[in-house]
């Protein structure tokens, strides 16, 4: 039998998958179940409409009121510290 192989491109169904976002997250990004491209972008959206990027350093985050609960109450953290932090308000 013949590996399917995967296209080149094609998204990986885990990032397709639609999450449903925390209480916390979901005053951010809505609460319906979203695919976590989705709320990536939402939470983008929301960083730059509120001006959260840090002026000096772009790859660290300001958080405001909202956001220091799904950043565990920490102030400032990077991009990819971010990812880490809203994975845990997703189920």
């Amino acid at each position: 039998m013949a590996e399917k192989k995967k296209r080149a491109g094609a998204p990986n169904s885990a990032f397709m998958k639609a999450m449903k976002p925390s209480e916390a997250l979901a005053k951010i990004v809505g609460n319906e179940p979203l695919p976590r491209t989705e709320i990536t972008k939402k939470l983008w959206e929301y960083i730059k409409k509120n001006n959260l990027q840090d002026a000096e350093n772009r790859r660290n985050i300001n958080a405001d009121e909202n956001l220091l609960v799904v950043f565990d109450g920490k102030k400032q953290v990077s991009m990819f510290e971010m990812t880490k932090l809203v994975n845990k308000h997703l189920s």
